[in-house]
């Protein structure tokens, strides 16, 4: 218990320490126009206040990932909370907050388009199909996910496959209309709906006396897998995740300020952190790590969830407990494929103002998740994290470029991104869906990988700044919106 509260005021102290620290670093610019005013279309561009972007951002950011994820990293035992607190503040939220930053300098940029910018122009094609892969497999994932939980707490004759077909309507509409018109009116409820659910079962854990095990660095995983990297790709979502740097370029285009950033970026990203902490915990105290496994084997994560729910809050604050689970998943997977038409539309530069435009390169992308929701979801969701992983580690890198052009201090950055390379690699090399070497030679040869991403780092970063000081090549960091205006 002691842990996990010490774990939880570490998350909040790093919010108002580190966070203030990466946004000095960064040096915000409040009198500095932004996008959602620069570029306004009324239909992705549009201005909203500070509550209602952070609560979109955190339910944008917050789908199964920080409670399924955490779920099955709680089969590690309680060195998983080392990950979720430290990945969380100097990994997780640098990142959030970076992406969404660099983005609202950069017209609202998506993560293809900056790579491209800070990493090189073959980088922006690359990331652009990585994008879309993780962001149809993410919308994949959080339709079977949610469709799961309803079917459970529905009626028989409510089929799995009724839910489906009623889930994806609703992600179509919210995929199409601006912003403001679903997203932005409803979120701030269902916000709500998972903040209470959040807050019942991290009470009632507590109130309740739930044995939550102290920190040890024991690892308790059945299988007897090793930590590294399992850990790190499993619970991404609450941690590190690459899908947020595909979320915050959203809440880009409606921010008003940049002063506002450290809160919507940063801030939602620790309390998605929580939220991890809180389901982890939930896994650790209500199971042994042989029933856990056995759950998930029978039931998946769904099944923990229902359990961990209606043991603690009883049968009427379960059930509203899952409902505020299923909001998670619903409201990141509309948004992955709103985000996944708006990287689309930049790589090929046609406006989104006109429905017929937003239409015909949705209905591509619907019809083929509703192929890949007949794919197991354990097959999905280890190609779901390893994309995930590898998005985040472009993601760091990117912003690491962008701190170091300007010569400040690129290391809040460019740390975590050589430690998800390195993790990130070990994984591929080694996993089932990957090429399935020994252990020992992906630990080699993600060693290898990772030092030649290192020494590339160091040489783009001097060759473009001799370049910029010779005056050969100056450095643009920055778009100017007031030319836009």
């Amino acid at each position: 218990m002691v842990t996990f509260l010490v774990a939880i005021a570490i998350l909040i102290v790093g919010y108002f320490t580190y966070g203030k620290f990466v946004e000095k670093v960064f040096g915000v610019k409040e009198e500095r126009m932004t996008p959602a005013y620069a570029n306004a279309d009324g239909v992705d561009y549009v201005p909203m206040d500070t509550k209602r972007n952070s609560m979109i951002q955190l339910l944008n950011i917050a789908g199964v990932g920080p409670i399924f994820g955490p779920i099955m990293g709680a089969l590690y035992g309680p060195v998983a909370f080392l990950w979720i607190v430290f990945g969380c503040i100097f990994a997780g939220a640098v990142h959030d907050y970076l992406t969404g930053m660099i983005s609202i300098r950069n017209r609202g940029a998506h993560l293809p388009e900056l790579a491209g910018k800070f990493l090189g122009k073959a980088f922006r094609h690359v990331v652009n199909a990585f994008s879309i892969l993780l962001l149809v497999l993410v919308g994949t994932v959080f339709v079977t996910a949610p469709a799961a939980l309803i079917a459970d707490i529905s009626p028989a004759w409510i089929t799995m496959g009724a839910i489906i077909v009623c889930i994806f309507l609703y992600y179509i509409v919210a995929t199409l209309l601006p912003v403001d018109k679903i997203i932005g009116r409803l979120y701030p409820i269902f916000g709500a709906l998972l903040l209470i659910s959040a807050i019942g079962i991290g009470g009632a854990l507590v109130v309740q006396g739930h044995p939550i095990p102290e920190m040890t660095f024991e690892n308790m995983h059945p299988a007897g897998l090793a930590v590294f990297p399992l850990l790190f790709l499993t619970i991404s979502c609450g941690a590190l995740s690459g899908f947020h740097a595909t979320q915050s370029p959203i809440i880009s285009r409606t921010t008003q300020k940049e002063g506002q950033g450290r809160k919507i970026f940063y801030g939602m990203m620790i309390l998605e952190g929580i939220i991890a902490m809180i389901w982890a915990a939930a896994g650790m105290a209500l199971f042994n790590g042989a029933d856990l496994n056995e759950i998930l084997a029978a039931g998946g994560p769904a099944a923990v969830v229902r359990e961990v729910s209606i043991t603690t809050l009883g049968a009427i604050g379960g059930t509203l407990a899952i409902i505020g689970v299923i909001v998670l998943p619903i409201t990141s997977g509309d948004t992955a494929f709103r985000s996944a038409r708006m990287i689309i539309a930049d790589y090929i530069k046609v406006g989104q103002k006109k429905m017929s435009s937003r239409l015909w390169i949705a209905v591509p992308l619907f019809v083929i998740s509703i192929v890949l929701t007949q794919v197991d979801f354990n097959l999905l969701w280890r190609y779901f994290s390893w994309a995930n992983q590898s998005t985040a580690m472009i993601a760091l890198w990117v912003g690491a470029m962008y701190l170091a052009l300007q010569r400040k201090n690129f290391w809040i950055a460019a740390i975590p991104a050589a430690f998800i390379t390195m993790a990130t690699f070990t994984y591929i090399l080694n996993a089932e869906i990957g090429f399935r070497l020994p252990i020992e030679w992906a630990y080699a040869g993600a060693a290898l990988i990772t030092a030649a991403s290192i020494a590339a780092f160091f040489y783009t970063v001097r060759a473009r700044l001799a370049a910029s000081d010779s005056g050969l090549r100056p450095i643009v960091v920055d778009e100017d919106l007031e030319q836009s205006a």
